[in-house]
């Protein structure tokens, strides 16, 4: 599935992300997130995408978690292990893109269309 994103777009995200993840400084696999799914409205505005590498992205999206590894997996626990990883990547995106935009005194506002 595309996210119909111009190439142009594209490139002036990684740019500002600085061609790494947002979220881990991984350089492999890149992706663009929407922050606000489009799925719920969001647009493809730059301040509604991210730059995240597979993993994050994956994360993201709760199809894998980071800290499974670390955590005490069960099949009763996995759907709330996923619904915890999406709400963590869900606030690091927030954080990451919020702080962005304030440091240049722009007001985060993912909601542009």
């Amino acid at each position: 599935m595309t996210a119909n994103i111009s190439k142009e777009l594209r490139k002036q995200i990684y740019k500002r992300d600085g061609y790494r993840c947002a979220l881990c400084d991984s350089t492999d696999g890149l992706q663009i997130h929407h922050y606000i799914p489009r799925g719920k409205g969001g647009c493809n505005h730059p301040m509604n995408l991210i730059t995240l590498c597979w993993r994050c992205h994956g994360a993201a999206h709760g199809s894998i978690c980071h800290d499974f590894y670390l955590m005490d997996i069960t099949a009763e626990n996995i759907q709330a292990a996923h619904e915890e990883c999406m709400q963590q990547m869900e606030y690091e995106c927030a954080r990451y893109l919020g702080d962005y935009y304030a440091e240049r005194e722009e007001v985060w506002y993912p909601w542009e269309g």
